[in-house]
């Protein structure tokens, strides 16, 4: 067996199942899920419409899709990077098409991390279990960057910088849905290019963010600003599973750096991962319209809008920038507030330690849990009102 497999952690949700094992709720209410990023909108018409041609399916059953995928759903990609972040890619070097962001995050980290003993791979400190995974199985060090609310790039020692690898970033953020304003980008590119290490950017909370007028940038946005118009050692990632409520279909892409895409494709087409003919041409539609992401953003923003004002009332919240979670400070042990409220009132958070490590004593994640705004409003709403009342309980 790979002997780095024994260093990987329980995934968080493991960690809840045994959190909850033998657990039996006292409420007579349905449960409610505020743990898991699962969006539950309803996928796009369009989507479903495409989805149903028995024409496309039939075709997409009988022949072996392409690992680079074909140029229809690339060039889909690069008009809507033109037409979100104003930047010219490259459909036919700069675009892989991915089964969701997941897996190419982790196989990413597997292709560029040399392995060598010296190396480092840094991320945000609490954080995506995914990145982690990928750097530990490689072989590779881990560093992690304290990031309760925004992420410290500046608290990374020189010595780390010159040892890194990659770097793994998330903006909008999970959990806590900061943004890294595009002078951090700069400033982390910069960074890059003098120490010759990967940004590895998963931007896919990328397009639910609060204020309509204000969406995120893009690391690739911030390159081309700088005048890296090959976008040098710079790796965006973003999917449809957010953006267009269909995280089962498993449909994202990477874009970027050429000559590392050109890399990790042949990576890939020993990988096995190429995407089904007919989700790539249903993902084309979906990346060329607007309208029902518009509309996603509006009903998370509903969301937001009414269950902002119960739980100031208990806790020190804000509406974040991006994303569809919470990430309060309940001011008690994380993991028994997730217990209780699943007790006391049929609803399920994510204790904020499984999302962190422990780093000189410290877990950034440590008396925070996270939620997850995706059930539909009403049950938001009753469930952060019963959440609030369960606090105010196991506070008296």
């Amino acid at each position: 067996m790979n002997p780095f497999l024994e260093n990987l952690h329980l995934y968080p949700f493991e960690r809840l199942n045994e959190l909850k094992k033998d657990v039996v709720t006292e409420s007579d209410h349905e449960h409610v899920s505020l743990s898991i990023g699962e969006p539950k909108h309803e996928p796009p018409e369009l989507l479903l419409d495409s989805l149903r041609q028995r024409s496309r399916l039939t075709d997409s059953l009988t022949t072996y899709p392409t690992t680079r995928g074909d140029v229809e759903i690339r060039a889909a990609i690069s008009r809507w990077l033109r037409a979100r972040h104003g930047i010219d890619v490259n459909h036919e070097s700069e675009i892989l098409p991915v089964n969701g962001t997941r897996e190419a995050l982790f196989s990413f980290g597997q292709c560029l991390l040399s392995g060598k003993a010296d190396g480092v791979a840094l991320m945000p400190n609490p954080f995506y279990q995914i990145y982690e995974g990928a750097i530990l199985l490689r072989g590779t060090e881990p560093y992690y960057i304290p990031a309760t609310e925004q992420v410290e790039f500046e608290s990374v020692p020189e010595d780390i910088w010159q040892r890194a690898e990659l770097i793994y970033l998330c903006s909008p953020g999970n959990p806590s849905g900061a943004v890294v304003a595009e002078d951090q980008l700069k400033w982390l590119i910069e960074k890059a290019l003098r120490h010759d290490f990967v940004i590895a950017s998963d931007e896919c909370y990328s397009e639910l963010y609060y204020d309509e007028s204000q969406p995120p940038a893009g690391l690739l946005q911030a390159a081309v600003a700088l005048g890296l118009d090959d976008m040098r050692n710079c790796v965006m990632f973003n999917s449809l599973s957010k953006r267009s409520n269909c995280p089962g279909m498993r449909s994202g892409f990477v874009a970027g750096d050429a000559a590392i895409l050109e890399s990790f494709f042949l990576y890939r087409t020993y990988h096995g991962c190429a995407m089904p003919q007919n989700i790539q041409e249903s993902s084309a539609l979906l990346w060329a319209d607007e309208e029902h992401v518009v509309a996603n953003r509006a009903a998370y923003r509903a969301k937001f809008d009414a269950v902002q004002p119960i739980l100031s009332e208990t806790f020190s919240t804000k509406v974040p920038d991006g994303a569809f979670y919470y990430w309060p400070d309940v001011g008690m042990d994380d993991q028994e507030f997730a217990r209780e409220l699943f007790v006391r009132e049929n609803i399920t958070v994510l204790p904020g330690t499984y999302l962190g490590r422990e780093v000189d004593g410290i877990n950034p994640g440590k008396n925070h849990v996270r939620i997850a705004l995706v059930a539909p409003l009403e049950n938001c709403v009753d469930a952060v009102t019963r959440l609030c009342s369960t606090h105010a309980e196991l506070q008296s």
